[in-house]
């Protein structure tokens, strides 16, 4: 039944339980470095695609070559894409990295017309436009800096968001051999949980000899991490689901309005901001953006 549901809503799921996840994420941050909860968030996700496995995975996939593509994607998704991330905000700042990092629909729209061979129509463009647009104005909050930063810097942001338009391109590939949004993600959280965990577990290693402490579970934030792992498991299982089904001009720039969520329910559940007229501006572009994508697909 929830298989017939049209790309968007998956969509707009994803979108959801991405803003839910980050969430979640933003109470953790307070007892765990980002590092370390960023490789607990991982392999809570892995954890959850692998308990799902006597319910979901078939088993011949593994022989398929297409796993290579998934596991290509695991590799750098999303371990680079994080640290150019974080890179960006090191160097640019909050404001001036969310803000160019909020470019990715174009990207996705980029490679979803120039090698899948989508079709871009006016109302897509449109309404891609309008989320960019709106992702701008929640991003932007008018702080003056005088603080100066390299050019090449401005890269970093744009390198995250190029990485996740590439990823959701090639997870559009890797589906269109094996149809099973299910077993694209359970390689590549797999692929990137061996990569992130092994990795911090060499830079535990390497902090116990200095002294220093490691993650304490007795804390509550090492388990929201681990929820907000389960939530973007969900989250990529449901964006698997749109991109099986349709195309990434219209997958994409849903996916970029999580933000939006991540804005409401800091307002309605989390209260940690009120709502001001540019969250009220950004609502009001967004939904109807959507609901242009929507129509169109």
């Amino acid at each position: 039944m929830f298989a017939d549901l049209p790309p968007f809503v998956f969509a707009l799921i994803a979108a959801f339980m991405f803003a839910v996840g980050d969430q979640f994420q933003a109470l953790g941050l307070g007892q765990v470095n980002p590092r370390a909860g960023t490789a607990i968030s991982i392999a809570a996700s892995a954890g959850l695609f692998w308990v799902l496995a006597p319910f979901r995975l078939d088993v011949d996939h593994f022989f398929h070559p297409a796993i290579l593509i998934f596991i290509l994607i695991g590799l750098f998704r999303p371990a680079v894409s994080g640290n150019l991330a974080v890179l960006g905000i090191r160097y640019l700042g909050p404001t001036l990295a969310s803000t160019l990092a909020s470019i990715s629909p174009l990207f996705g729209a980029a490679l979803g017309v120039l090698w899948l061979g989508e079709v871009l129509t006016l109302p897509i463009a449109a309404g891609t436009g309008g989320i960019v647009v709106a992702v701008i104005i929640l991003s932007w909050r008018g702080a003056r800096t005088t603080d100066t930063w390299p050019i090449w810097a401005m890269f970093l942001p744009f390198g995250a968001a190029l990485v996740r338009s590439l990823s959701h391109a090639l997870t559009k590939v890797g589906l269109q051999y094996v149809a099973d949004p299910y077993f694209a993600g359970l390689i590549g959280f797999s692929v990137s949980a061996l990569i992130t965990n092994g990795w911090e577990k060499y830079k535990h290693r390497a902090a116990a000899r200095a002294g220093a402490s490691g993650v304490n579970w007795r804390q509550a934030g090492p388990w929201w991490f681990a929820l907000s792992g389960v939530c973007m498991g969900c989250a990529v299982l449901s964006l698997n689901t749109a991109l099986l089904n349709g195309d990434i001009v219209t997958v994409v720039p849903i996916i970029a309005s999580a933000p939006v969520f991540t804005m409401l329910l800091s307002v309605t559940v989390f209260r940690r901001e009120h709502l001001t007229g540019r969250a009220l501006l950004a609502l009001a572009i967004v939904m109807p953006s959507v609901i242009v994508i929507a129509l169109n697909r």
